[in-house]
């Protein structure tokens, strides 16, 4: 089995998109509405990310499943960017525009430069940096 994506159960689907596409950037790939079910496709960096409104999926599924209120703690999306600038600055834009902050950037001891916000339901998000590009941060 390959990783194809990650989907995201949610309750206000004009809110998530707005937050996912304006503040963090990802790209629509495409919106399903099939009148029982509507997903919107997104995709960030070649990863694919699925937003399904809860009601629909239940629906879908024929299943109930219990949502935590608040933060929620079972996961955290990873973010990078290339400087520890830039983990400040997406730290103070993602907060000014709805994220919910949750650690203000730190340079842990390790030496990479982190900070964690929330998207507007709670899920925490991770923005990092190792100081320099992407394609080299493992080397």
């Amino acid at each position: 089995m390959k990783l194809d994506g990650f989907g995201l159960l949610v309750n206000d689907m004009a809110k998530m998109i707005r937050f996912y596409r304006d503040v963090l950037g990802f790209e629509i790939k495409e919106e399903e509405n099939t009148g029982n079910v509507y997903n919107v496709y997104l995709v960030k960096d070649g990863t694919l990310f699925l937003l399904y409104g809860r009601k629909d999926f239940e629906k879908m599924t024929n299943h109930q499943y219990n949502y935590i209120k608040g933060l929620n703690g079972h996961f955290e999306i990873a973010l990078y960017v290339d400087t520890f600038e830039e983990v400040d600055t997406s730290f103070r834009h993602t907060v000014e525009n709805g994220a919910t902050p949750v650690l203000e950037p730190t340079t842990e001891p390790w030496g990479q430069r982190t900070c964690y916000i929330a998207d507007p339901e709670g899920n925490l998000i991770e923005i990092g940096s190792w100081n320099k590009p992407y394609e080299e941060k493992d080397s």
